[in-house]
């Protein structure tokens, strides 16, 4: 399963199957406030994310499964119904045809997805060295690691599933100088974490690169760091992937509470029907 993984990922990239023989270092765990039966999104992180890809990501990777008036909704991004608006009309998006049969171009709206930074697929390859970036609305769930005996015993009991996070976290911060002999072919990157430890795509965040809002002293409530950064747009990136997951986790843990009732009252409606009867 792993080896069939590595070999998707070599196709991807454009590496050999040589170029992925041996694999990344595991990431380390972090810890992430969506984490754990009881977790939920850090809205101020979501907004600081959504930021690093506006800024940073965009420019290769879209997010077509996302619209516009998803960032409003609630255990979102926080944005009101009026930013939302504001921001679509930013954009400029290829609707159509008109009467005349054309496409045409107009501002963005609320309902709509995100605009793909290239036409298409095709452009895309041509514009990166002969492969397209990835689409990032999945990528936390798409990319992931396997932590191997026996991890997975205890990721059972803590309900550990954000090894996709850790993972997109430590690949942003992964770029290092190649070790001795280690040979990069062209057009590769050495990267600890990635599996193979070569990638394609070159080292996208550098410290003070986007500018978060400042606080009321005029200086940002966290530090404009690549760490920061990578934390920042993966936790934005998990909130694509996983929309609804406040709710999901609410809706469960009222599902549980209502079973246990539920369980409760079956078990004494057992006692008192069968009481009559004598043994």
């Amino acid at each position: 399963m792993m080896k069939r993984t590595l070999l998707i990922a070599a196709a991807v990239l454009g590496l050999s199957a040589p170029a992925i023989a041996s694999e990344g270092a595991n990431p380390p765990q972090l810890k992430w406030s969506f984490a754990g039966p009881f977790g939920k999104f850090d809205e101020a992180q979501l907004q600081r994310g959504f930021k690093v890809y506006r800024e940073v990501c965009s420019s290769c990777h879209s997010l077509n499964y996302v619209n516009f008036r998803n960032l409003s909704q609630p255990g979102g991004p926080g944005f009101s119904e009026a930013q939302v608006r504001a921001l679509a009309a930013e954009y400029k998006v290829q609707d159509g045809p008109n009467d005349a049969g054309d496409m045409f171009e107009r501002a963005g709206r609320p309902a709509d997805h995100f605009p793909a930074p290239f036409p298409n697929e095709n452009a895309a390859a041509a514009a990166n060295g002969g492969k397209a970036p990835p689409d990032l609305s999945l990528m936390p769930k798409a990319r992931t690691y396997e932590r191997g005996f026996p991890w997975f015993i205890f990721d059972a009991f803590t309900q550990f599933a954000e090894n996709g996070s850790d993972y997109l976290v430590a690949v942003l911060t992964g770029y290092h100088e190649a070790p001795k002999g280690f040979s990069v072919p062209e057009g590769g990157h050495y990267n600890s974490y990635f599996p193979g430890n070569v990638i394609a795509m070159p080292k996208p965040l550098s410290d003070g690169q986007v500018e978060y809002p400042k606080g009321a002293d005029g200086k940002s409530p966290v530090p404009e760091t690549v760490d920061q950064y990578a934390r920042d747009v993966t936790a934005f990136l998990m909130w694509t992937a996983e929309p609804h997951l406040d709710a999901r986790k609410r809706i469960g843990f009222q599902v549980i509470l209502f079973l246990l009732v539920l369980s409760g009252l079956l078990y004494f409606t057992k006692k008192k029907i069968w009481s009559r009867i004598e043994h």
